[in-house]
């Protein structure tokens, strides 16, 4: 399998795609959303992206894979998913997710995050998923905490955005805490 496509209610997740270029670094190249992550300086940034995808089988080890998250009432590229398939035993997942700014608090990240998530531990059957913010981006550690992830280490300037060392923080949710959390979210 090279590619995903996942739907939730109100969003479609895939595979990126070529055509996705201008759309990701339309937003992945702001100042406001580089703030906390790298920030693409160049289209060709956001054309990396894509390449790193292309011919590797998903669920490779120490390999990336990227989602494209669109919104089915629009149709347009709101934002992105990243799953980075960590270690040689291969039951470990990071994952990572930029929403353009003129989509965010609107629940997307979370809607297409957990959905994420079900996808790793379900049918990818992951131990463990992790997740790394800046500290100071307030908004990530709520998401990461709202889909039932726990705080689990804290890293002084370990972090490169490009321009400044940051701090970086480690969330991570193990698999038998999915069902927990997944009927919390149901409100069961």
């Amino acid at each position: 399998m090279k590619s995903i496509q996942l739907e939730t209610e109100r969003l479609l997740l895939r595979t990126v795609r070529e055509e996705d270029v201008p759309a990701i670094y339309a937003y992945r190249s702001r100042a406001d959303v580089g703030k906390y992550q790298t920030r693409y300086r160049r289209l060709a940034d956001a054309r990396r992206l894509i390449k790193r995808v292309r011919g590797i089988a998903l669920n490779t080890p120490n390999t990336w894979h990227q989602l494209a998250v669109i919104e089915k009432s629009g149709g347009g590229l709101i934002g992105d998913l990243g799953i980075h398939f960590t270690g040689k035993e291969n039951r470990q997942a990071e994952i990572a997710y930029t929403i353009a700014p003129e989509y965010q608090g609107k629940g997307y990240a979370t809607e297409a995050v957990l959905r994420m998530m079900g996808f790793l531990f379900g049918k990818l059957r992951k131990h463990r998923l992790v997740a790394t913010a800046d500290p100071r981006n307030k908004s990530s550690i709520k998401l990461m905490e709202r889909v039932g992830m726990r705080r689990e280490a804290y890293f002084r300037k370990s972090f490169w955005t490009g321009t400044e060392w940051t701090d970086d923080v480690l969330y991570a949710l193990l698999k038998e805490e999915w069902p927990v959390i997944k009927n919390i979210k149901k409100g069961r």
